[in-house]
């Protein structure tokens, strides 16, 4: 394995200022690294090695005085496929547009470019992004690579798998019911999803509150670099948030109050994933903070009839009728079915978001599972049914991820960190919840607590001889 390529952002912009590390030598460490994984994870749906060498190349210039290195120069960093980036292919992961080629950029991704990021390859996703899974028709199954036979999560799978895998350095995502934070959790990774107006989203869907562009990382310190470069209002977006950037944290945790809820008192949750939660919560009383179990509820059916109300005459709509594999067809049907009016799915989302309201009265965040099962398999599409969590079968895999209400709080930062690992070798993951627009606690917390794992090593043993 290439310790190398498993290099932190932090770390390595050091290294390149002090002339101990070349732009160069870290690409090339970085696509080695896919070469090695790829067979095996299947994260990256178009490689522009070339290309990346090109820019790695400049990316050493600027940092030997030819030039001014921007905040993320010479870092090699994945775009999710779902992101526009001009002049390249935007399939979205699905057969229709197997051959659409993107006339702009996005705003967002605009941003990481200009900030000097080294854009290797485009991740994987679900089709249009609708499972919390990582496999397609167009680019076949992404799997985990922690445990292969597992899924990365979804629908940012592609890039929280390169992370894991050491074949990317920073990542970007986007996330309308989990699709950051889920896969973040699955891989033993760090993702954000900002509050709604923190980060551009392109058009039209910046008018949509459920939907978020994030960002990805190995580190609560990396992930703080991206989000700093990708945030800030958009001249098209007139509900854009004023410009913000994350402070440094403070160390340690003296004087918050956390609230701790391991279900969020109505989802299941594997016995694994309720003693790392536990574990976690003691690393936080070890930091200083005070912790205390509350009694929040936020109703499971209330959830999933909020969202398919939003979903069916929104996201949903938008993919009915073009949406070709089988979970995406789903997704709609399952929208529609369960859909009530605008006015009813906008009265639940009131209704569920005003306990968290009060709760945020006494307390400065809450942490809660990301996910309550160990796990999706990876290539199941599960149609008609969902995964078994602590001996219950479930008719849905949105009853298992607890990542899905904060979607419809989207005012509220979320940032998805490691909670530990179940028996099956997945990691679990637990979400830092702040107050609506407090985007500075979540990283506080997260920073304070963080215990980076030893990274798998998922590559054929013909690639290791």
């Amino acid at each position: 394995m290439s310790e190398l390529a498993y290099l932190s952002a932090v770390e390595a912009l050091r290294a390149f200022r002090a002339r101990e590390l070349s732009p160069v030598e870290l690409t090339e460490a970085v696509l080695a690294r896919a070469g090695q994984t790829e067979p095996v994870v299947n994260a990256l749906a178009h490689r522009l090695f070339e290309s990346a060498l090109g820019q790695a190349k400049v990316a050493e210039r600027r940092y030997a005085g030819h030039g001014t290195p921007g905040p993320l120069e010479g870092l090699p960093t994945v775009v999710k496929e779902d992101e526009a980036i001009a002049g390249q292919p935007w399939t979205q992961g699905s057969r229709v547009h197997e051959h659409t080629i993107a006339g702009h950029t996005a705003e967002f991704v605009r941003r990481v470019q200009a900030a000097g990021a080294i854009v290797h390859a485009r991740s994987t996703a679900s089709e249009f992004a609708t499972a919390a899974f990582t496999h397609s028709s167009l680019w076949g199954v992404t799997r985990n690579p922690w445990n292969p036979e597992f899924s990365p999560g979804g629908s940012s799978g592609g890039s929280a798998a390169a992370l894991a895998a050491g074949s990317t350095v920073l990542a970007t995502g986007s996330d309308t019911a989990g699709s950051i934070r889920v896969p973040a959790a699955f891989s033993g990774v760090v993702g954000f999803k900002p509050p709604r107006g923190r980060v551009p989203v392109d058009p039209p869907f910046h008018l949509d509150p459920y939907v978020h562009s994030g960002v990805l990382g190995r580190s609560v310190a990396d992930v703080r670099v991206l989000q700093n470069v990708v945030a800030g209002p958009a001249a098209y977006d007139l509900g854009a948030l004023p410009p913000y950037l994350l402070p440094e944290p403070v160390d340690g945790l003296a004087g918050l109050r956390i609230a701790l809820s391991e279900d969020l008192g109505d989802w299941p949750i594997d016995p694994e994933i309720r003693r790392n939660t536990r574990t976690f919560a003691e690393r936080l009383r070890d930091a200083g903070a005070r912790v205390e179990t509350v009694g929040l509820t936020v109703p499971r059916d209330k959830v999933l009839r909020a969202a398919a109300t939003h979903f069916h005459h929104g996201f949903g709509a938008a993919v009915d009728g073009v949406a070709e594999t089988a979970y995406a067809v789903e997704f709609v049907r399952w929208a529609r079915e369960n859909s009530g009016s605008v006015l009813a799915g906008l009265a639940l989302e009131a209704e569920l978001a005003a306990p968290v309201g009060e709760l945020f009265e006494r307390f400065d965040a809450l942490v809660c599972p990301t996910a309550g099962t160990r796990g999706l398999v990876a290539g199941e599409d599960y149609v008609g049914y969902g995964p078994e969590v602590d001996g219950h079968p479930l008719r849905h895999y949105f009853e298992a991820l607890l990542a899905l209400p904060f979607n419809i709080m989207a005012a509220c930062p979320v940032l998805a960190v490691p909670s530990g690992f179940a028996d099956n070798g997945v990691p679990t993951g637990v979400q830092i919840v702040g107050r609506p627009f407090d985007d500075a606690t979540p990283f506080r917390i997260g920073a304070a607590v963080e215990q980076p794992p030893a990274w798998p090593d998922p590559t054929p043993r013909s690639a290791c001889a």
